[in-house]
């Protein structure tokens, strides 16, 4: 997570998009005790009381933080091992082809572009001043919710107290980070006047709306709407402007270009050029000279990466990727990614800037 984890997306167990988050949270906290206590008693499902490492986590953050170390063992005894959690977060045996289309299909569709207008049209005014205090355009931090939650209609049913125990001290291939987070989990919960039960999200522990993890949170959340507190659960405002924050500080430009379709010409060294890595590196200079230029013939605008979208049994597209576009990917380390919220934000300023336009005519 970078402030997120890689794809797969975290759109976990889909409630009722009728259903408000924290109902949402309270009935599948709900259905997940029923299941508990229906299922055979399992080792999977035991708590963290006496788990070695959660006993030396409690006393690391008593020694850096003031914590009471008692309290935070407490606290560890009511979470439980999630193995759901291990399963979707381990990587398939056997890695999937990269399908550049099928990846776009899932975030370029009527769901996330009618909502993305309904949620536009519903926060006008506050993505109009987070566009104008940050430089990030309104329909990139429209396209950033509509991909990681649907605009909070899908923002996880796992506690998170739960799921980060679980991949801190259950998960030896990424322990280290998670630990992290868990630490940071329970800083925010003091910091919010919270128990670090109450908080629920995706089965990585990404919270709400945009999806912070809760190092993210600390670090980049915004009381956007001047209330005194963070809500990633119940509205938008605090996302909104947390969201492109987040981009500010990760060094967008504003006003610059995100991404351009590229040309390549029959002697350009495709692999090289995108093996140099998803950080713009490749001069305008160095890309002319290479044969590589917009998909118009002019040469790039600026410092640019080349990003390579594969699909089989299509050729793949080339586009060149600025400095805007890497920020994107600080989001979530994935070109597909950055190149879904880039087309799905320019399918939103366009249908906006035809709605207005029939509105002038009527």
């Amino acid at each position: 997570m970078n402030t997120m984890l890689p794809t797969p997306a975290r759109h976990d167990l889909a409630p009722p998009t009728s259903l408000r988050p924290r109902l949402r949270h309270a009935l599948g906290a709900l259905l997940t005790t029923v299941c508990v206590a229906l299922a055979a008693p399992t080792a999977a499902l035991a708590s963290y009381a006496d788990h070695p490492q959660a006993q030396a986590f409690a006393a690391e953050l008593a020694q850096r933080h003031a914590f009471d170390a008692t309290a935070i063992e407490r606290t560890l005894a009511g979470a439980r091992h999630d193995p759901d959690v291990i399963r979707l977060i381990t990587p398939p045996s056997r890695k999937g082809v990269r399908s550049w289309r099928t990846y776009r299909a899932r975030f370029l569709d009527h769901t996330r572009i009618d909502g993305g207008m309904r949620f536009w049209d519903e926060h006008a005014e506050l993505l109009e001043r987070a566009a104008r205090e940050t430089g990030v355009p309104a329909e990139i931090i429209v396209a950033i919710i509509g991909v990681e939650t649907i605009y909070g209609r899908n923002t996880g049913n796992f506690e998170t107290l739960s799921a980060l125990a679980t991949l801190a001290f259950d998960y030896p291939p990424r322990a280290e980070l998670f630990r992290r987070e868990l630490e940071a989990l329970f800083l925010l919960a003091r910091e919010q006047g919270r128990e670090p039960a109450s908080y629920y999200g995706s089965f990585a522990g990404a919270l709400g709306y945009p999806q912070f993890l809760p190092s993210s949170v600390r670090t980049y959340a915004v009381d956007f709407d001047g209330n005194g507190s963070i809500d990633f659960d119940t509205d938008a405002v605090d996302a909104i402007g947390s969201v492109a924050n987040y981009l500010r500080v990760h060094g967008w430009q504003p006003g610059a270009p995100v991404a351009e379709r590229a040309r390549l010409g029959p002697a350009s060294d495709a692999a090289t050029l995108v093996d140099a890595g998803i950080e713009p590196s490749l001069a305008p200079a160095l890309l002319t000279d290479n044969g590589v230029s917009t998909a118009d013939g002019r040469a790039a605008a600026q410092t640019a990466t080349l990003v390579d979208l594969e699909t089989p049994g299509a050729d793949t597209e080339y586009w060149l990727g600025y400095q805007n576009f890497y920020v994107i990917t600080r989001y979530n380390r994935s070109s597909f990614y950055a190149m879904s919220v880039f087309e799905l934000a320019e399918a939103l300023r366009l249908r906006r800037l035809v709605d207005a336009m029939r509105a002038q005519r009527r």
